[in-house]
């Protein structure tokens, strides 16, 4: 993840270690990782993150090394039509353009003191000057509304400063032509913003024995994780160490009093209808990536008959995953977390839960870049 290979680099700087940064900045076809993934690797041999899924990273150190010795920024394709990329082992049936570039203490300066004071849910943005000439490889980071590392150009770190802040929450990869006329821009400079957005947040609602383990695995995943549940004597930090906050509120209204968007997901554990009917009635309204709700089918159809009464309509209902999670024929609430957490990563990602043997395309749906041109003005 970005957030951590930042985090990474930046403990490196603390410690006075030079590193060097690879960047996917194109692809074609299937890549395990979208453009705009990072790699880090360390003077002293540490590597942080992953940019092909363990194919071509041995022969990315030893660019990396090169790249801390002289100090200029290199390109690499591989491709699984080379003779190199095969040997390397890139069999994923695409191709990737890789730009390394130093990225010491030197290089980004400020990294330290940006990243050490903010929470893990900060949006991170990571610009990268791609074209060639004397600023490829020039970087700037933002941290939520911090900012680390340089262009070169104080005009030039304005603009880009402006699309990190327009792209800090776009979770995707932007390549923006920073050409712009009457600015007093270096010409030709095509910068490269990739970010990554706030964790989406999990809310789970019944301080049950499926609770644990659903928390433990969204954690595993990047999530941030609330539990709620109106019984103080079981909604209670200590048994659920793992999640962001554990809140006694009844559902319903913690939910009302919460700002929920499509990367909000709704999991109601609680099989009793005082609770979840409520809670599921302002779900359902409230504009959340996914909502489901835990009960045999005998439950669900009770459930259904009780929403109904409650004003739910049916063109609400349609969005409502009950029986919760995929069937993978789950026997513990480990496997039924991984059931539930399938789901939801379906909805997510726009995938069809099936077997990827019984499903034509890509296996890898990468996010496809965007290249603009930027109405932007210095000032």
């Amino acid at each position: 993840m970005m957030r951590d290979v930042v985090g990474t680099i930046a403990r490196w700087h603390d410690a006075g270690i030079d590193c060097a940064i690879a960047t996917i900045i194109a692809s074609r076809g299937s890549i395990p990782l979208p453009v705009g993934s990072i790699m880090a690797f360390s003077r002293d041999g540490a590597v942080a993150g992953s940019i092909s899924g363990g194919c071509v990273e041995s022969d990315l150190f030893h660019e990396a090394m090169d790249v801390l010795d002289t100090r200029v920024p290199v390109i690499r394709t591989y491709a699984v039509d080379d003779d190199d990329a095969g040997a390397i082992g890139l069999m994923c049936g695409g191709s990737i353009t890789v730009l390394v570039h130093p990225a010491g203490p030197a290089d980004l300066p400020g990294l330290s003191a940006v990243s050490g004071p903010f929470p893990d849910s900060a949006p991170v943005s990571v610009a990268t000057i791609v074209s060639d000439g004397d600023l490829q490889g020039r970087t700037i980071i933002t941290i939520g509304n911090q900012v680390a590392g340089t262009c070169g150009n104080p005009l030039l770190d304005a603009e880009v400063i402006k699309q990190s802040r327009r792209h800090l929450e776009a979770a995707s990869a932007v390549t923006v032509d920073m050409s712009v006329t009457g600015n007093c821009l270096e010409s030709d400079v095509r910068v490269l913003f990739s970010s990554t957005a706030r964790p989406p947040h999990l809310i789970v609602f019944g301080a049950v024995d499926f609770a644990h383990a659903l928390i433990r695995s969204a954690k595993v995943l990047g999530y941030r994780v609330t539990l709620c549940d109106a019984r103080p004597v079981f909604a209670t930090p200590e048994r659920f160490p793992e999640a962001d906050e554990v809140v006694t509120m009844w559902p319903h209204e913690y939910l009302e009093t919460q700002e929920i968007s499509a990367s909000t997901f709704i999991c109601v554990l609680t099989h009793d209808p005082k609770f979840d009917v409520p809670a599921l009635t302002v779900a359902l309204r409230s504009g959340a990536g996914y909502v489901g709700a835990m009960g045999s089918r005998r439950t669900h159809h009770d459930r259904l008959g009780r929403l109904r009464a409650a004003g739910v309509t049916d063109a609400e209902l349609t969005g409502l995953s009950s029986p919760i999670g995929l069937d993978l024929g789950a026997a513990t609430p480990e496997e039924t977390a991984i059931s539930i957490l399938g789901e939801i990563i379906a909805a997510r990602r726009g995938g069809t839960g099936r077997p990827l043997g019984q499903v034509d395309g890509p296996i890898h749906r990468s996010t496809p870049v965007v290249t603009e041109v930027p109405a932007l003005t210095a000032g």
